[in-house]
């Protein structure tokens, strides 16, 4: 079968076609390519040159501006003509949502125009509509005729095109074939490829945005792999839109632009975060400088090969393991805090993973953070630790504690081959902490006869995932189906918190996408604290749908049709609602980016005029025109009548703790 990479082990930069955008090629043959939108009116032509300075400033090698309508479009000359004077040539691109007459005058103007298949002469009303073969190719050819005149305004100016499928605007008839899907995702930007093709014109660059990561990385692995089988060789546009502000932004962005970049994917990069666009910038430098020049893994184990009975890189599904205590089955993915470098431990010490301790009620509380084992090396604990907590120590030092009801021994591969050793193991949970280059028939063997034992599973490459994706693919291959945990430690020079958090996203989180691992181990560090290490790890999860422990926030990241203010109002909610665990909130700048953008999310806030906002349950409207001032207030009554509301009370706990 062919897939959309060829080798899983080794780093190849796919080779594609190359796409001028003015001066700038985009395509395998030049570097990856950083760009970001600007946040202004387009209308407002000082703020938007002021903007594009800063972001240039910043290393933006792409701009992108709103042209909702004819206005909009014909200021970008403006724009341009004030940027030209004061000696930027940076490329310009126009983003389009249901005007063409607006898309047709920019591609005059600009270098490039995007359009969203989804809204760009199609339908988009949450309509169930049943087509039939005739109807649907009637649809297409009502498209056809709408946008063919852009082709040829692209053609004859030299202009480029993305063609940009976003998982929430799937048109009506997508969805009533293909569905919700990334298969519905590739399919609607085939059918405005096959019209650019038809025509002659070949410009373009592909996109397939969604703020569920894993929906994400498998449409651009199927539009790949589709485009391979069409000898097609288009650049890819990467971003995970909406992906929200601060560290869950980053962390959604490495995670799903960094597992397409580790395979070689990816010839522009957008990180689409809910504050001023000059701070995307350093997150895409640091995401795409990782792979220049890419460091090659040294990977012991050989390529495994026909895996597609076991493993499909197009839709998640969990590995198939066996349940061992609380970990796999049925169970969320375990969180292990590493205190192997704290030598006396005490009740305090918990507060960083989520563990907190009330000395006046003798009490323990924790919050949904709170790591499942800890780590202690070859040190001992001399209080009892909380229920739902757990310690793990050196199979030696474990031997020699007395009550071992909460404590689980863990072994080194050569203690764990030994018979002498692996004699004296639990007889409920065992650890067996293992590198990729030390698997080999013997450990695969005494693997398999070994019920119990929960592999902690490390590689020494620079680049891990790959190894690690390659060791889950064979002990699948041979029939191994205890549970793994993933232990991620720095394998390379790594200076910064922003680093670790960006690698560590990439590294761990890419290989939850695929529906590998049940557990997140993050070794010690001199970077992190371990708070931030616990932090990472359930950000992680959460990033990759497998452990929700907090309230997630769908925001976008402002644009010139944004109706008020983003990040004020993100930090406004997220303050009354961040304790909402499982809740996903989407707040929206405007329709374009209401109710289909928003996809999954259980609540919406999307601004809908001036001062003005409407309220959704999932994607129906449930209150309009609420103003501005009283929406948040209104959303959480939403909440509350839908039963989905909860007091904050571990928070007023560390509130209280912190006056103290």
């Amino acid at each position: 079968m062919k897939h959309f990479i060829n080798n899983f082990t080794a780093y190849h930069r796919r080779k594609t076609s190359t796409v001028k955008v003015g001066d700038l090629c985009i395509g395998s043959d030049f570097p990856i390519v950083p760009q970001s939108m600007t946040t202004t009116d387009t209308m407002d032509t000082k703020a938007s040159v002021e903007q594009i300075k800063r972001m240039v400033d910043a290393g933006c090698e792409l701009v992108r501006l709103t042209a909702p309508s004819i206005n909009e479009a014909q200021n970008l000359a403006e724009i341009k003509k004030k940027l030209n004077e004061i000696g930027i040539r940076v490329p310009i691109v126009a983003d389009i949502h249901f005007t063409p007459n607006a898309a047709e005058l920019a591609a005059r103007i600009v270098e490039k125009v995007r359009i969203n298949p989804g809204n760009y002469a199609d339908k988009k009303k949450f309509d169930i509509i049943e087509y039939s073969d005739a109807d649907y190719q009637e649809e297409l050819e009502r498209i056809r005729k709408k946008f063919t005149p852009l082709v040829a305004i692209c053609k004859e100016y030299g202009t480029a095109m993305r063609i940009g499928t976003n998982h929430g605007s799937l048109s009506d008839r997508i969805m009533s074939r293909y569905g919700d899907t990334p298969l519905g995702m590739v399919e609607s930007a085939m059918e405005f490829l096959r019209i650019c093709e038809d025509e002659k014109y070949y410009n373009i660059v592909f996109s397939m945005k969604s703020s569920n990561t894993q929906v994400m990385v498998q449409a651009y692995r199927l539009l790949v792999k589709t485009m391979n089988e069409n000898n097609m060789q288009y650049p890819l546009h990467l971003g995970v839109t909406e992906a929200g502000e601060g560290n869950d932004g980053r962390i959604k962005s490495a995670l799903g632009i960094g597992a397409l970049l580790e395979d070689g994917i990816g010839d522009t990069v957008r990180v689409s975060l809910t504050e001023e666009p000059e701070f995307e910038l350093p997150v895409a430098k640091k995401l795409i400088s990782r792979y220049e020049p890419y460091i090659h893994n040294s990977i012991t184990l050989s390529q495994v090969q026909n895996f597609d009975s076991y493993w499909s890189p197009y839709e998640y599904k969990r590995r198939v393991t066996f349940e061992v205590s609380n970990f796999a089955g049925h169970n969320v993915p375990r969180v292990i805090a590493d205190f192997s470098n704290l030598k006396n431990i005490l009740p305090e010490d918990l507060k960083s993973i989520g563990h907190i301790y009330d000395a006046k009620l003798d009490k323990w509380h924790m919050s949904d953070q709170g790591a499942d084992y800890v780590f202690i090396d070859e040190n001992k604990i001399d209080f009892m630790l909380p229920n739902g907590l757990k310690a793990i120590y050196k199979s030696k030092v474990w031997n020699l504690i007395a009550d071992k009801s909460n404590a689980f021994p863990l072994f080194a591969s050569s203690d764990f081959v030994d018979e002498m050793q692996w004699v004296s193991n639990s007889k409920t949970l065992n650890f067996l902490n293992v590198f990729t280059h030390e698997l080999n028939d013997t450990i695969f063997n005494k693997i398999k006869s070994s019920t119990n034992l929960i592999l902690i599973l490390e590689s020494n490459c620079t680049h891990p995932l790959p190894d690690l994706r390659n060791a889950f693919l064979k002990l699948n291959e041979i029939g191994i189906k205890n549970p793994v945990v993933i232990k991620w430690n720095i394998q390379s020079e790594i200076n910064s918190e922003t680093d670790l958090m960006l690698h560590a996203s990439t590294d761990i989180g890419s290989l939850f996408i695929d529906g590998f691992g049940d557990g997140i181990l993050i070794a010690k560090n001199k970077i992190n604290t371990l708070d931030k290490d616990n932090q990472l790890a359930f950000n992680i999860l959460q990033a990759a749908r497998t452990r929700i422990s907090k309230t997630e926030y769908i925001s976008c990241p402002s644009c010139g049709r944004t109706l008020f203010d983003l990040q004020e109002t993100t930090a406004m909610i997220r303050k009354r609602t961040e304790h909402l665990k499982g809740i996903k909130i989407a707040i929206m700048g405007c329709i374009v980016n209401g109710p289909g953008e928003m996809a999954d999310a259980d609540y919406g806030y999307v601004g809908s005029g001036p001062g003005k906002i409407t309220l959704y349950k999932g994607k129906e409207v449930v209150k309009r025109s609420v103003s501005s001032a009283d929406a948040v207030n209104e959303l959480i009554e939403l909440i509350r009548e839908n039963g989905d509301w909860v007091e904050d009370k571990v928070n007023e706990i560390q509130f209280t703790d912190e006056l103290k």
